[in-house]
């Protein structure tokens, strides 16, 4: 028991250096104490429980948001004043069946407990344990696991006032309710850690946005937490798709018109410039102005001042502009599609989304979320996925990304629902992911003889497919850099560019 006291206090000490803890390490030497096959440390994010340590349960469960109205078992542990130890005949769903790893037959928990982390009156957060056999739980000292509850429920509490923690403390813990929780950011990749260290370096900034990405990999979510992690974060954040409107509207629609401005224009009309006023404008799809807007464009980033169709008068506004593209601008200026002065006031600092093949694991934590969302949706007592189906997410290349992730989860939920029990479990089947890349020669080498005429592809198809693959593997090796992709290559950095553009890969 004093190491788990020192862990704690060794916690403590580094909030207050404002580094960020291992909420792991604290877990693990918790359950050094503890019996049970599965645990959850859980931090509060408004009203919803999320966890930032898990034992003995799936990879996914870390990308899911616990939201006790929908899972009564942790309503009934937030409401208790200490240790909450369920009966095993209790019939109330456990939010945790179905979920333990390496337990694929022993759907259901048979023990239950749990403590509610507290600050003063308030639930900042919640540790449940939880074991398949009845009864393994009650040797579990009430008032000792109270007691280091309390001293957790400090150190999140300091956690959450910690204003200068490291990024991913600030992300985690810091959530003050008001951004939308499907807008985070989720990875624990290097590539998705690197990108969220220079987001909430860019977001404390007033500099210009230009987000790069495949489409799919959520550069609405990037400009968002770009918003709400900045000093702009009390003002409005206003988003347009460049590219959903007529070329004979976006002038109106970025600068307003007054009364008469052109034929239907009945009353004036704010634009969202000014809608944007104090706060933050995301402008999706930028690489789609056309090209007669942009001197416009370029002067209100420029001189913060712009004209409504129809005006005579030049009004001010002080708005900071995130913009996002899933075309190679470079590529657009040096075709003249895109002029070279705005670019450069756009991509003041670029913030490049990799995409969902290169993040590893995150796959399954960013499948947890969409579970728990279809969970909710379908009215199940809750939703997994079988290892099977687990190795075919991670196999898979992932050409629409997240987005298409999301597709694949809500499909499968959909069409397996008709087999659902208690416990909906989504196999490989249910998934029906089909791989879009090409086989390669030695792929097709290790199956001897079984190859036929049907099996052979074009040349330039093999040569593209093995450079797509070549340069995917190069560009996660330099961590998403494509000027160190190009040093490692040996080839010029525009031709990598052009080349990554015609293969799909930008």
């Amino acid at each position: 028991m004093t190491t788990i006291y020192s862990e704690i206090q060794n916690l403590l000490a580094r909030l207050t250096l404002n580094q960020s803890p291992s909420w792991q390490s604290l877990l693990d030497v918790l359950l050094t104490q503890y019996p049970g096959d599965a645990a959850t440390l859980m931090v509060c994010e408004g009203e919803e429980l999320v966890p930032v340590a898990i034992h003995g349960l799936q990879e996914d469960v870390l990308g899911r948001r616990f939201h006790p109205a929908s899972h009564p078992r942790l309503a009934d542990i937030a409401a208790t004043d200490g240790v909450r130890h369920f009966a095993t005949d209790e019939p109330l769903p456990d939010p945790f069946d179905g979920l333990i790893s390496g337990a694929p037959d022993a759907l259901h928990v048979h023990d239950c407990m749990g403590v509610a982390l507290r600050a003063g009156p308030r639930v900042v957060g919640m540790l449940t344990l939880d074991a398949l056999m009845p009864g393994q739980l009650d040797s579990v000292d009430h008032d000792e696991l109270k007691a280091i509850a309390g001293l957790l429920g400090t150190s999140l509490d300091m956690a959450m006032k910690a204003r200068q923690t490291r990024a991913r403390l600030q992300d985690v813990l810091s959530h003050t309710g008001r951004t939308p929780l499907v807008q985070r950011v989720t990875g624990r990749s290097a590539v998705m850690r690197r990108l969220d260290d220079e987001l909430t370096l860019v977001a404390q900034s007033e500099l210009s946005v230009l987000i790069h990405g495949e489409t799919g990999t959520g550069k609405e979510r990037v400009a968002t937490q770009v918003h709400w992690r900045s000093a702009r974060r009390d003002g409005p954040l206003i988003k347009l798709n460049c590219a959903a409107l007529s070329p004979n509207l976006i002038e109106s629609e970025l600068f307003g018109h007054v009364k008469g401005a052109f034929s239907g224009a009945l009353s004036a009309r704010r634009g969202h410039f000014a809608l944007a006023d104090g706060g933050t404008l995301f402008l999706d799809e930028v690489g789609e102005l056309p090209l007669a807007l942009q001197p416009k464009l370029l002067r209100v980033l420029q001189e913060g001042e712009f004209q409504p169709l129809g005006s005579e008068q030049m009004r001010s506004v002080n708005v900071r502009v995130v913009a996002a593209t899933n075309r190679d601008l470079e590529d657009e200026v040096a075709e003249g599609r895109f002029r070279a002065d705005l670019y450069h006031r756009l991509c003041v600092y670029p913030l490049h989304i990799p995409p969902l093949r290169l993040r590893g694991q995150d796959i399954l934590l960013l499948a947890g979320t969409f579970l728990e969302e279809n969970r909710a949706r379908f009215g199940l007592h809750n939703l997994r996925l079988s290892a099977s189906a687990e190795a075919a997410l991670l196999a898979h290349d992932w050409p629409g990304n997240v987005r298409e992730l999301e597709h694949v989860i809500s499909r499968a939920t959909l069409k397996a629902r008709p087999q659902a029990g208690e416990i909906l479990t989504l196999a490989a089947d249910h998934l029906e992911l089909v791989r879009h890349s090409v086989p390669s020669v030695t792929d097709m080498s290790r199956v001897a003889g079984a190859v036929s005429a049907d099996d052979i592809v074009p040349l330039r198809e093999a040569v593209d497919a093995f450079q797509r693959q070549h340069i995917q593997t190069t560009l996660e090796v330099a961590e998403g850099n494509w000027a160190e992709t190009a040093r490692l290559l040996g080839v010029d950095r525009g031709n990598l560019h052009r080349l990554a553009s015609r293969l799909g890969l930008k």
